[in-house]
């Protein structure tokens, strides 16, 4: 069986110092203070530190082969969005990034597919940059949850998901700049809770602003599962329902209409939350996604989903068949 793991992430090994470059803070920098390993800072903070599985693809291919995985979905870390920054520096940083990507996904056909990054705080670059990656091959995009604190709902995005329509590019939707972040930074709060809370917030911003039917053949995937969404679906209805004034402002179809619209990832770390989430969307609606080489992903990357009795098409559908209908790639080029 073909297994795709449809959500990890990459860097290059080395980054352009572009605070020195762009002459202002935010960036992150790599030291690499000793072999194998590096420590990613933001102006003069320590964010995180990180080892040669982060960039290396020989590394990564010896890791999850262990588990029976055949193939990558590769984009950027989050934290190397830089949506920050001004339109034109913005882009110059996804254009670096995507080009990383695409020179991995070159030399090893089989093993990575790429998507890339944008600079998402100016539609009119980031339609631009959609257009040479898909001239490159990169088969989608990953962004953030919300765009400088504003939803994906804005207007101002349209251009961007016609753009993704058009040019057959899927979308990954993953949670970053959690809101409420400073006042929670006990406990690990912004990735246990503000993570969850900021898939939903970008989901039922797209369902009620209307964006899935505006834009009905995007393919959009939501990280972790659809964070708190689908836990919180009946709360989200009963909204929707009582105070329609409030809700159904931009769009009169009920939320519960979406589910299996959209894909998910499969990475619950719980067997009985992962059978709600097949329940409510599809097992053609799920995919494989571990969050490599993260400690908070799942770094067995769906061996817990071998242990849970499903039936074997349903197991087939979560490793490879929805990535690949989510993507529109032939399981043939992989096998």
């Amino acid at each position: 069986m073909l297994k795709i793991d449809m959500h990890t992430h990459i860097m290059p090994k080395y980054l352009p110092d572009w605070e020195k470059k762009f002459g202002y803070e935010g960036f992150i920098k790599l030291d690499h203070h000793k072999s194998g390993w590096a420590r990613m800072i933001q102006g003069d903070k320590f964010f995180r530190e990180i080892n040669h599985n982060c960039w290396d693809p020989e590394v990564r291919i010896n890791e999850y082969n262990k588990f029976n995985t055949q193939v990558q979905v590769v984009c950027t870390i989050p934290v190397l969005f830089a949506y920050f920054a001004k339109a034109k520096d913005g882009l110059e940083v996804a254009e670096f990034l995507n080009d990383d990507l695409v020179a991995l996904v070159n030399k090893y056909p089989k093993k990575y597919i790429g998507l890339g990054t944008l600079p998402m705080q100016s539609p009119e670059l980031a339609v631009k940059e959609l257009h040479r990656i898909k001239k490159m091959g990169l088969k989608g995009i990953q962004i953030g949850s919300n765009i400088n604190n504003k939803n994906l709902s804005e207007s101002e995005f349209f251009p961007i998901w016609e753009a993704c329509e058009k040019l057959d590019l899927s979308v990954l939707v993953h949670p970053w700049n959690m809101m409420g972040k400073e006042d929670m930074e006990s406990y690990w709060l912004p990735w246990l809770v503000g993570m969850p809370a900021e898939t939903s917030r970008a989901m039922c911003s797209m369902i009620f602003g209307g964006v899935f039917e505006k834009f009905p053949n995007l393919r959009v995937n939501f990280c972790h599962a659809s964070g708190s969404f689908l836990s919180t679906l009946g709360r989200i209805e009963h909204g929707f329902n009582c105070r329609p004034d409030l809700v159904a402002v931009d769009n009169n179809f009920n939320p519960r209409k979406y589910c299996g619209h959209f894909w998910v990832d499969c990475i619950t770390h719980d067997e009985v939350m992962l059978e709600y989430v097949l329940k409510m969307q599809g097992s053609k609606r799920v995919t494989l996604g571990s969050d490599y080489p993260f400690p908070l992903g799942d770094l067995e990357i769906g061996e817990f989903i071998n242990n849970m009795g499903l039936p074997q098409s349903e197991v087939e559908d979560i490793f490879c068949n929805s990535t690949l209908e989510w993507l529109n790639i032939s399981k043939e080029d992989y096998l």
